[in-house]
């Protein structure tokens, strides 16, 4: 095996000036001696900063670029590395930080015969035989970005060793014999495991930045008999991320639980919290905590609210023209009930938020009453509901009656006595916001009336309704053009046409989003707004599927529409919108 050698600006700057992708003149620019200065960063690092565009493609010359056109030119195969896809505990027993750190490379996956080691210096090679004499495993490398192995490296060694020292103390301290349910939480009353220790509070902030980079919306924290798991979820899909032992996750989830100011030694009873901190890039993000007791501990639910999804305006989070146009109509009234339907997970909550800040002016008084509530807001005044001490809906609702509200927002109608209080501040000359748990807009009338208001006050008070879904949106960078089957397509969108250009496309899958062929979500609206005619058709006896037909016939966009729009667009495939689309409006 010939001697190590690094790879150096001068030969990279040479090859890229033979292959055609950069001129004569910017060759010229480092021809010369290299500063000192540089001699630590990786030549195609200082490369991609120079922002040049490939001569042959016009395409800037990105270190994501240039990672591939080395590993195409020495032959290995290229790895964008996704953290999510690491056993970073079984990668980094392979060999140890200092070992990795030396040679800058990185175990990516490892099984009973062969490891992956990520490297981006092809030339030095003289740790293989070190590691396959040392582990007794087959090597395979591959290249990789050298910023993303400098800072996995760092991130996954940091990680494993807190979640070792966490094991060895939290075993140290535990009393012998104990495994059952019962007896593990006495020992958590007993106060033994260390929430404060080093180790537990680097674990707790490199899982909250690690979800905050990934774009996940909530963060599991399950734990089982031996290891307990930790589950992302990004884009409406959970994910393992890591397990570590169960003692060890219960230490984690007792060091949140006092962030959020929750009760630590509590652990047969459900809880919430809160907790509100920073992303990595500096912005204030809430993260609402639930806990939940199980056979093996405590379960642990945080979900994650970011501000920036907030301040979207209503054509970023879905909304077509016309229905931005319709909306902005319901919610500008001076009183009466606006409805927003859908089930959990829908998006529900982003857009009464957002709407309430573009309701919420210095001459508005906007308050809120919330089970819990999802995310402390300057803007307005909000009131979380506290069964515990009688402060419930229906008496949130009179309270804020007498706080002088011109709009009231309502977390969920879900009893009489809640729906009587929100169509009496209605009538009393409010605007009420709130949620319903139904299919579609047109069940939202049997289901008021099942709670029990009256249909000649669900006339008078009733503005309009929003239904809601969401769909996943393809990948921009690897979704692939498509057919679809005509006589689908004609079923789907009855009785509507979708005019203009369509382009049909199906998921494929990339490192950009992790091969899922997904990236992101969008919302599906169904909007109902109450008109006359509409309002003659309530009656005691009235159906969801009559109120529905007549609510078509005056131009009402259903979501399986609004889907096929979305479809057409190129944004999203037909199995995502069925997944969503309501029994009612299958094919």
């Amino acid at each position: 095996m010939s001697a190590d050698r690094k790879l150096s600006l001068k030969e990279i700057i040479e090859d890229l000036l033979f292959d055609g992708y950069i001129d004569k003149k910017q060759a010229e620019q480092f021809l010369i001696p290299v500063r000192g200065s540089s001699l630590e960063i990786h030549p195609l690092v200082i490369i991609a900063q120079q922002n040049w565009q490939d001569k042959n493609t016009t395409k800037l010359l990105n270190l994501e670029v240039l990672i591939q056109w080395l590993a195409s030119k020495v032959s290995l195969p290229y790895l964008r590395i996704d953290p999510l896809k690491v056993d970073v505990t079984a990668v980094t027993a392979v060999m140890s930080s200092a070992y990795a750190s030396r040679f800058k490379i990185l175990p990516v996956k490892v099984d009973k015969q062969k490891v992956i080691i990520a490297t981006a210096e092809p030339f030095v090679r003289s740790w293989e035989n070190e590691l396959v004499h040392v582990s007794g495993l087959l090597i395979e490398r591959v290249v990789a970005n050298p910023v993303d192995i400098s800072r996995y490296l760092s991130e996954f060694y940091s990680v494993s060793h807190s979640i070792r020292r966490a094991t060895s103390d939290t075993e140290s301290r535990q009393i012998p014999g104990v495994a059952n349910f019962e007896q593990l939480i006495e020992l958590g009353k007993s106060g033994r495991l260390d929430t404060n220790d080093e180790s537990v509070v680097h674990i707790v902030d490199w899982l909250l930045q690690y979800a905050f980079d990934q774009r996940a919306s909530d963060i599991h924290m399950e734990p089982r008999r031996n290891n307990g798991y930790i589950r992302f979820r990004i884009d409406g899909a959970l994910q393992v991320v890591n397990e570590m032992p169960t003692p060890v996750m219960a230490v984690v989830t007792s060091r949140i639980k006092v962030l959020g100011r929750m009760d630590v030694v509590e652990k047969r009873r459900p809880q919430d919290g809160r907790i509100k901190t920073k992303t990595p890039g500096g912005n204030e993000v809430e993260l609402r905590l639930s806990t939940m007791p199980t056979a093996f501990g405590e379960k642990l639910v945080m979900r994650i609210f970011n501000p920036d999804v907030l301040v979207k305006d209503f054509a970023a989070l879905g909304f077509g023209e016309n229905d931005i146009t319709r909306w902005d109509r319901m919610v500008t009234q001076p009183h009466g009930i606006v409805l927003v339907t859908g089930p959990t997970g829908s998006g529900k909550t982003t857009t009464l938020y957002s709407t309430l800040r573009q309701l919420a002016k210095p001459e508005v008084n906007v308050c809120t009453v919330e089970d819990p509530i999802e995310m402390v807001m300057p803007e307005f005044n909000q009131m979380q509901v506290q069964p515990n001490i009688g402060l419930d809906f229906t008496s949130g609702i009179r309270t804020l009656m007498r706080q002088d509200p011109d709009i009231i927002m309502v977390g969920e109608i879900r009893d009489r006595e809640t729906a009587q209080m929100a169509v009496q501040a209605a009538l009393t000359g409010h605007l009420v916001l709130s949620t319903l748990h139904t299919n579609d807009v047109a069940g939202a009338i049997p289901r008021l009336r099942e709670i029990g208001v009256p249909a000649y006050l669900i006339n008078a008070t009733l503005i309009g309704v929003l239904a809601q879904r969401l769909v996943r949106t393809l990948c921009p960078h690897c979704k692939k053009s498509s057919e679809i089957d005509p006589n689908v397509w004609i079923s789907l969108t009855r009785p509507w046409k979708i005019n203009g250009k369509h382009e049909f496309y199906d998921a494929v899958g990339c490192d950009e989003c992790r091969n899922t062929g997904f990236l992101g979500r969008a919302g599906l609206y169904e909007l109902m707004p109450m008109t006359p005619s509409l309002r003659r058709s309530i009656t005691p006896e009235s159906d969801a599927s009559v109120i529905r037909q007549q609510a078509i016939k005056e131009g009402m966009t259903q979501l399986r529409i609004s889907g096929a729009r979305k479809m057409a667009m190129g944004l999203t495939t037909i199995e995502e919108v069925m997944k969503v689309v309501p029994p009612d409006e299958e094919l």
